[in-house]
């Protein structure tokens, strides 16, 4: 066996075409204003994620992956174009249904970890839970089991300046998933992290994805994680160039200026 096919052969398997479509990105464009004048950073933009796929978005910076990121999420809603999640155009939603989408749909980790430095492990993670008004009990419990999901059940008790960086990111991914959302974004999740943690937060996602079907999407420079995902999306200029195989998009994102 050669070391390509190795390489190959550790990889997760593709995402099946019997899975359902869970995203549809369809002319999807968003402008700024800055003064007089219109700032185009994503363009018409089109991508299809299937339930259960694990997606990795690479580029150079300025590209538009955080802002398509965030369109996603709809912590920013595009200028033209819809974003349907199974089926339904979620950027015509009222701010009011687009908080309890976002609540409920999607996780959110980010390069910063963003936890509440006076708050427990636990009680952090209980938060969305609690925002979305579940009995205490029931949060608690939520949060117990995502905490030991991602091998933090020994430091409950213990506040983010008590953790290590990466001990730090798995409470924040612990966090994403207390609500059992249906996808998991995350930008530059590991872009903090040294190479040895970042490499076990990539194990974790991983891990995730296979034991719960979770639909994955990262964006990340990190070419190492990016040659493990199944499916790796290059964006360029605020355009998708490249949304199919990751050998091709990771070799030829590695020959670029970086």
């Amino acid at each position: 066996m050669t070391a390509d096919t190795e390489s190959t052969a550790a990889m997760p398997p593709a995402p099946s075409d019997a899975r359902p479509i869970l995203v549809e990105v369809e002319g999807v464009c968003k402008e700024f204003e800055i003064g007089q004048r219109v700032l185009p950073v994503l363009q018409d933009v089109d991508l299809t994620i299937r339930a259960g796929e694990m997606v990795t978005i690479i580029g150079a910076s300025g590209a538009g992956k955080s802002t398509f990121l965030h369109c996603l999420g709809t912590l920013d809603l595009p200028t033209r174009g819809a974003i349907r999640f199974e089926g339904m155009d979620v950027t015509g939603l009222s701010p009011v249904d687009l908080a309890a989408f976002r609540n409920q749909t999607i996780g959110f980790v980010f390069q910063f970890h963003h936890l509440l430095p006076d708050f427990s492990a636990l009680e952090n993670v209980m938060m969305p839970a609690l925002i979305a008004r579940r009995p205490r009990r029931e949060a608690r419990a939520s949060a117990e089991e995502m905490l030991a999901s991602v091998g933090m059940d020994h430091r409950l008790r213990h506040r983010p300046g008590e953790l290590s960086g990466g001990e730090q990111q798995r409470v924040a991914i612990a966090r994403a998933l207390v609500m059992e959302p249906k996808m998991l974004l995350a930008d530059e999740p590991t872009g903090n992290l040294d190479t040895k943690t970042s490499r076990e937060v990539h194990e974790l996602l991983f891990r995730l994805n296979e034991a719960r079907g979770l639909t994955v999407l990262i964006v990340t420079h990190n070419m190492e994680l990016a040659a493990q995902m199944p499916r790796c999306v290059r964006m360029a200029d605020g355009r998708i160039s490249s949304a199919g195989d990751v050998s091709l998009a990771a070799s030829s994102e590695a020959r670029g200026p970086g």
